[in-house]
C-alpha cells in the first residue's frame, strides 16, 4: 500500500519507571514487588526489566485475590 507508514515494534519489556507509571505507584513500590517475586523480572547487564506479560499476569493475580475475597 502507497502511504502506510511501518509500525513501531512491539514493546515486550518494560523499565521499572514505566511499570510504576502503569500501577500508579512508586519505583520502590515495584522494586519491592521484584525482590519478593511477586513480579517477575529480567537483568540485561545492569538493567532491570519487566516483561510485559509479567505485569498483566501481576494484574490478573491480584485481581483473582480480589474477587475471592468477594465470594
Amino acid at each position: 500500500m502507497a502511504g502506510t507508514q511501518p509500525s513501531a515494534p512491539v514493546r515486550l519489556l518494560l523499565t521499572v519507571p514505566e511499570v510504576a507509571s502503569a500501577l500508579g505507584v512508586g519505583r520502590n513500590v515495584v522494586y519491592e514487588l521484584v525482590l519478593t517475586g511477586q513480579l517477575a523480572s529480567i537483568k540485561i547487564g545492569r538493567l532491570r526489566r519487566v516483561p510485559v506479560g509479567a505485569l498483566e499476569t501481576f494484574i490478573n493475580t491480584q485481581l483473582s485475590i480480589v474477587e475471592g475475597r468477594r465470594e
